[in-house]
């Protein structure tokens, strides 16, 4: 990683021409085997992946008594890691379909990894509520599958909502990334060296010729999915919020919830989208597709996030406060006097103070301050998430039922071994498909030459 850079490009032109960028891009998987960095990187995450199997494994056959909860607080770190990793994997879809929508050139650089981190993190997130369940051999039960007994899902039931919302999200994003696939794909194919490339690629391809006709249909279906995809992903995790804010318990009954869920899905997914692009930047040499500009634009949006992430909790004390409710202020003082308050103090510091530095330029393009910054996010958020479940359910309306929650072992293991996954996961897909989008990037070099050139858009040069 460099420090601090200052050209306020999306593409390096004087290096860059389509060539080049398609060597940038495609060489690493076709020319190149995996250098000592990627090989480290998958060995090291092969006993994470591991460590999440046995884990699944353990909580599938002894029960959730494995974890901390108890009658009081009857959810933890598999709803909070739940609601952090779905937020992760809305944010992906997000950045492509907005960006897209809003004529974003800056987009084009990242976001196929974005997708795939969508991906990834959605498939995660789907495990969380199936091994939380007290039965989770009866999961299927959540599908309105027709049977002899006319057994039909409660609809009343969040667990319901969140089934159909991962399902449907997860079907959605893995067409949208796929058919963004389809063009490079193609190049893939017409670049492989070796018989068994050459059918792979052209396989997945399903015949791309680059016509006209494909391009035209390409492009209104792109657009198409991209526009359903921005209120899918706001409903997404609109229902996540309302998995709380439907209850009765004090803290959660707010309105606030849903677009306070959505920006904080915004928030920890673009976090998590700037160490991604930090690190496939490094790894794979792609500094002049990847430039401090994109990294500049990312952290503004964070630094946007986190002014509206610290208005929502002032809203939520004034609310508490306002509304004169007994329970409510007595949570709310719980927040900060209470058995997690340094945890609260934490979350405070990380999501509110810390992003402030972002103000400043040369923090926002030193990449090494911007990726500590990207990290200490995802911490608060996962520490807002944890402290939602925590607090309420540890002071509810019943004080003789007040609990504290007693991590465990197993608790440690299932919050970080899927980090593991997840970069396996990253590691795996970065040497099969390219991690970067090749005609979308072309398409910005070109335009970009072509304005330096004095060309207007779609002009010749």
């Amino acid at each position: 990683m460099s420090g601090t850079a200052q050209p306020h490009r999306w593409i390096d032109r004087e290096r860059l021409g389509y060539a080049e960028i398609c060597a940038a891009v495609a060489d690493p998987i076709q020319k190149r085997g995996p250098g000592r960095a990627w090989v480290i990187a998958f060995l090291g995450a092969l006993p994470f992946v591991l460590a999440t199997l046995a884990a699944i494994g353990a909580v599938l056959t002894l029960g959730i008594g494995l974890s901390g909860v108890n009658t009081t607080v009857v959810w933890g770190f598999s709803i909070a890691n739940y609601v952090w990793w779905i937020g992760i994997g809305n944010a992906g879809t997000l950045i492509s379909s907005m960006l897209l929508l809003t004529r974003q050139h800056w987009r084009a650089s990242i976001n196929r990894f974005a997708e795939a981190m969508t991906l990834f993190a959605a498939a995660i997130a789907g495990i969380f509520p199936i091994i939380h369940l007290g039965r989770p051999l009866y999961a299927y039960w959540l599908a309105p599958y027709p049977n002899t007994m006319d057994l039909w899902p409660q609809w009343r039931s969040a667990l319901v909502w969140d089934f159909w919302a991962i399902l449907s999200y997860l079907l959605f994003s893995l067409i949208f990334w796929f058919t963004g696939l389809l063009p490079d794909l193609a190049t893939m194919r017409d670049r492989a060296e070796t018989r068994i490339g050459r059918r792979f690629y052209g396989a997945l391809a399903l015949g791309w010729r680059g016509s006209a006709r494909h391009w035209a249909l390409y492009e209104s279906f792109h657009k198409a999915m991209a526009a359903l995809a921005v209120p899918l992903v706001c409903s997404v995790h609109s229902i996540v919020g309302l998995d709380f804010a439907a209850s009765l318990m004090p803290g959660w009954q707010e309105s606030i919830f849903p677009p306070y869920f959505v920006v904080g899905a915004m928030y920890s997914g673009f976090a998590m989208v700037v160490v991604l692009a930090i690190t496939i930047r490094w790894g794979l040499n792609l500094q002049a597709l990847i430039t401090p500009a994109h990294f500049d634009a990312m952290a503004k949006v964070m630094l946007f996030a986190s002014i509206v992430m610290t208005f929502s909790y002032a809203t939520e004390w004034f609310m508490g406060w306002y509304g004169g409710d007994h329970a409510d202020r007595s949570v709310i003082a719980y927040f900060f006097t209470g058995d997690y308050r340094w945890l609260y103090y934490s979350l405070l510091f990380c999501n509110c103070l810390v992003p402030q530095a972002l103000w400043f330029a040369r923090v926002r393009l030193n990449l090494w301050a911007l990726a500590l910054i990207a990290v200490v996010i995802n911490l608060g958020m996962w520490l807002e998430r944890i402290l939602i479940v925590w607090n309420t359910l540890s002071h509810g309306h019943a004080v003789s039922l007040w609990r504290t929650y007693h991590v465990s072992v197993y608790d440690v293991v299932i919050l970080i071994a899927p980090l593991g996954l997840f970069a396996f996961g990253f590691l795996v897909l970065a040497r099969i498909f390219p991690i970067v989008s090749i005609h979308e990037v072309s398409q910005i070099a070109h335009d970009e030459g072509a304005a330096a050139a004095g060309v207007p858009k779609g002009g010749v040069a």
